[in-house]
């Protein structure tokens, strides 16, 4: 059974109490009963197995049996910004990019981006709940945090002082066994849409600093690519593979 994520409010002189809508999937869907053990996990990185004492249509009761703290980051943050994918690519590349473990995804429109929701915005809740499940089912410590969205330009506009990386096919970039493995600093990694980046587009991250890298000759779908800079980085950073 995955590990499922409460708030640490919920959990009180060792007891754990569970309300709707985390409920309704324990009750309905996987038929949780008195006597059950249960793992959760909150968002201060502690993991609770917890033995299942009373369910009811309003509420689900716990005691918790062992208490356990995620162990330190091994190495730095990293980041996913990705442009806008349709449909179910988008909701694809959050769920195995939180399987491999990216610690938030941030939404980028850019020019060839097909679906433009309004910069600023908040994102489609669905993508953090998308993001929620694939956590639980890998058995994450902590749930990828899905930035609101903002536009290539802005992102350009930003200096963080961490390792920014660039999706960059047809170009001179870096191949990852070149990629230097960062310090503590975030890394973020930039993939773009179905159809590619525009020279303006390549140019201005380029001006901001972004580090162009390939993944050899072949062309990937922009889901693939994703996913595929993400396992690469994942494996450089020593925590895949």
């Amino acid at each position: 059974m995955p590990v499922f994520f409460i708030a640490s409010a919920q959990v009180q002189s060792g007891r754990i109490t569970v309300g709707a809508p985390l409920l309704e999937h324990l009750q309905k869907s996987l038929r949780v009963r008195p006597g059950e053990i249960i793992r959760f996990g909150d968002e201060c990185r502690r993991r609770y197995h917890a033995r299942v004492e009373t369910v009811t249509a309003r509420s689900l009761t716990a005691t918790v049996m062992e208490e356990k703290t995620a162990p330190s980051p091994n190495g730095p943050p990293l980041i996913l910004c990705l442009a806008i994918l349709k449909g179910e690519k988008m909701d694809w590349v959050i769920q195995k990019s939180t399987e491999l473990g990216v610690d938030s995804i941030r939404p980028i429109v850019t020019d060839r981006v097909i679906v433009k929701p309004k910069a600023g915005r908040q994102h489609d809740d669905r993508w953090q709940r998308i993001a929620l499940e694939a956590a639980q089912q890998s058995e994450r410590w902590e749930v990828p945090r899905i930035a609101p969205i903002t536009t290539l330009q802005a992102l350009c506009a930003e200096r963080d002082g961490g390792t920014r990386l660039m999706l960059a096919e047809r170009t001179t970039g870096m191949r990852w066994r070149d990629v230097a493995i960062p310090g503590d600093r975030p890394v973020s990694m930039l993939v773009g849409p179905e159809g590619g980046w525009t020279e303006s587009e390549l140019n201005d991250a380029l001006r901001a600093g972004w580090s162009p890298v390939s993944l050899g000759e072949s062309i990937l779908r922009a889901e693939t690519a994703a996913i595929a800079s993400v396992a690469l980085l994942q494996s450089r950073l020593g925590r895949l593979g």
